[in-house]
């Protein structure tokens, strides 16, 4: 309505979903373009939601890092800020507010 005036906090209490940033090691790329140059944000969640935010991203992404029983790959680690994924099968671990998801892979050769 014209005119209409609101109470100057009303936009505090508009809350945007949670977000979680993922980094990643840059070879990833190679096999996910969609990815490079981009901030990785998505929605807070268990381990499992944030991967398969990710892949809705970059389709295929799960699996790449996850086996066919849904665990995490054995050459993969994956922590939340600084600790390692405790339920590396279900991928049950919540991934709090404004965390940093950290996904490694171990390479092997020469």
């Amino acid at each position: 309505m014209p005119g209409q005036q609101f109470p100057a906090d009303i936009f505090s209490t508009i809350r945007l979903a949670d977000m979680v940033t993922v980094e990643m090691t840059s070879h990833l790329f190679r096999f996910f373009p969609a990815l490079v140059h981009r901030t990785i944000n998505v929605p807070a969640g268990s381990v499992a939601e944030v991967l398969r935010a990710v892949d809705a991203i970059a389709p295929g992404f799960t699996d790449y890092v996850l086996d066919e029983r849904g665990a995490l790959r054995r050459h993969v680690k994956l922590s939340i800020n600084d600790t390692l994924v405790f339920d590396r099968q279900t991928l049950s671990d919540r991934v709090p507010d404004d965390a940093t998801v950290y996904i490694f892979q171990a390479l092997s050769g020469g």
